[in-house]
């Protein structure tokens, strides 16, 4: 297997007042290509400011990061831009999806700033959308669908510009049991396809979907 994400010494420290906070300190960690990882740990153990490096919308005080063979660490923020729009596709637990928008425009919309013309970007929306079982649903506004449906439609938003790496923050926060588990599967389809799926969560039960549960504690890696 091929190493896809590689930290070492991973730090960053933020200031607050007069107290310096050490939200990650000198994380080591390595994700290969096609896996399917949960992070895990207490409020305050780091794993959100791990997400929003792993994410390209954060930097690291120190260490590196390596993202498809790419020194990410140091990047100014077009460039991790560029990044997220190529590499990562995030769902998260809210679903940010524009109200007004049916699910298929949506679902189309990073190929907008991806610089596809509509018709592709329409072409593409209907495969994916197809692809976590809403065909029948590209028409419908959020408010038409159900909690799960609108993380299905979030799930395909994320997969439309075929990226590297699905990384999920809470993403069954808002859902009941039974269809978290339907997302859970959702995901396990996705990472079955070949992408890499990295999931914050802070409930066991969605953890132990992942292949591997990574847990974090004070910012560090809990080998306890």
């Amino acid at each position: 297997m091929k190493t896809l994400i590689s930290l070492q010494g991973l730090r960053k420290t933020y200031t607050i007042g007069t107290q310096v906070v050490h939200a990650l300190d000198g994380l080591d960690l390595q994700i290969d290509r096609n896996e399917y990882v949960a992070l895990m740990g207490p409020s305050g153990s780091g794993k959100s400011t791990l997400m929003n490096i792993l994410g390209c919308l954060d930097s690291p005080t120190q260490g590196n990061y390596t993202l498809n063979q790419q020194d990410v660490a140091h990047l100014n923020e077009d460039q991790l831009a560029e990044i997220r729009n190529r590499e990562i596709g995030f769902v998260f637990q809210t679903f940010n999806l524009l109200p007004r928008y049916t699910a298929l425009e949506n679902v189309a919309l990073p190929l907008i700033y991806a610089g596809l013309d509509r018709e592709s970007r329409e072409e593409r929306a209907k495969e994916v959308l197809a692809q976590v079982g809403l065909a029948d649903r590209m028409s419908h506004r959020p408010n038409e669908l159900s909690g799960g449906q609108r993380q299905r439609v979030a799930v395909a938003r994320a997969l439309v510009n075929r990226p590297s790496i699905i990384l999920a923050d809470e993403p069954t926060g808002n859902l009941d049991t039974a269809t978290s588990m339907e997302i859970m599967a959702l995901f396990q389809e996705i990472q079955e396809a070949g992408n890499t799926v990295i999931l914050v969560t802070h409930e066991e039960d969605i953890a132990a979907c992942a292949k591997r549960v990574v847990r974090l504690r004070d910012g560090k890696l809990d080998l306890s």
